[in-house]
């Protein structure tokens, strides 16, 4: 298991051409990741995530702050001293990176063969692997002759060659469907649960976040804008940020266009509650309502599970007179949270 800890990182380019601005690819981040831990980098396209990567496998230097690996500082290492610390980082990529000119053996043997691995203990590993993957009988195939899901399969085989203790993976899943992505993840988890592999995984996807990290750090400008555990930023977000990638992968509040729409075709009082673990539950919402003559139906949203905990809204409508509606959702709003959409 590998320990990571990046303290006020920060990653600038000179100016090129006629500009006389540099480029700021990552500003004063600082993150903790805990062995055997598997922890996301969501952010849009320019928030500096994939930069922040190649910081972790010195691929890029850093030019301010300073990045450990388990107690190691790589910021100021020698070439020579990075290969050894790359020795013991796997990569996943976005696009695969493998050989097509080679087989799926062939591909996985690579890295054993650049770390000088007897011939024996390749092929006794390769195949280990392959057979760990489900992908034994391609062995002798060539890539592609694969589907993304199996040539991504080949990737993580591959990291996994040298036995390392941190993987890297940069957009894992975002080429693949949603199945496959799925099938891609339950790996990784299964990875980090059997070999106890730290994982830092590098997304613009919030379900991926919500299938399989512990932690999440949410990236915007180069900067980190938000960290936590997965569970508490997907309940209560910060920033606006995190808010509109929730709201990708969880039944929220309607838009207002939506909205419209639900109130042309309901006419009681609509309002939105929250539910999650260790909070009220929806029996309790029902009963208080039911105990003051409210009738209420579910138009919008839902429950679903975030690191192994429930999470959800639903928008509700009201039925009743006037002045029962307002008295129950007095006496819900002190039990959970709640907003009056109309």
């Amino acid at each position: 298991m590998t320990r990571v800890e990046l303290l006020s990182v920060g990653k600038r380019y000179p100016a090129r051409g006629r500009s006389t601005t540099e480029t700021v690819a990552v500003d004063d981040v600082s993150i903790e990741i805990a062995s055997g831990e598997i922890h996301a980098v969501i952010g849009y396209s320019g928030a500096g995530k994939s930069t922040l990567l190649r910081l972790v496998n010195g691929l890029e230097r850093a030019t301010s702050g300073q990045i450990f690996i388990d107690g190691v500082e790589i910021t100021g290492l020698s070439e020579s001293k990075l290969r050894h610390v790359r020795s013991r980082i796997g990569m996943i990529f976005q696009q695969f990176n493998l050989f097509h000119s080679k087989t799926v053996f062939k591909n996985v043997e690579y890295p054993l063969v650049v770390a000088g691995t007897p011939r024996d203990e390749r092929q006794a590993r390769v195949l280990e692997l392959l057979s760990y993957v489900g992908l034994e009988e391609y062995a002798h195939s060539h890539v592609e002759q694969l589907s993304g899901g199996q040539k991504q399969r080949v990737g993580i085989a591959r990291a996994l060659a040298t036995n390392p203790g941190l993987l890297l993976a940069d957009e894992a899943t975002s080429a693949l469907d949603p199945d496959t992505s799925r099938e891609v993840l339950e790996l990784l988890a299964r990875v980090n649960r059997e070999f106890g592999i730290t994982i830092l995984l590098i997304t613009h996807e919030m379900d991926v976040v919500r299938e399989i990290a512990q932690r999440v750090t949410v990236m915007e400008g180069g900067r980190a804008v938000e960290q936590g555990d997965v569970f508490d930023v997907f309940s209560a977000p910060q920033t606006d940020t995190t808010r509109r990638f929730v709201s990708t992968a969880l039944p929220t509040v309607p838009d207002p266009e939506h909205l419209l729409a639900l109130r042309e075709k309901h006419r009681g009082k609509l309002i939105s509650v929250t539910l999650r673990d260790g909070g009220v539950d929806q029996p309790v919402v029902f009963r208080t309502l039911a105990d003051r003559g409210v009738g209420v139906s579910i138009v919008h949203g839902g429950i679903t599970d975030v690191g192994g905990r429930s999470f959800g809204k639903l928008t509700l409508e009201l039925i009743g007179e006037g002045v029962q509606v307002e008295h129950a959702i007095a006496a819900l709003a002190q039990e959970t949270e709640l907003e009056v959409l109309a």
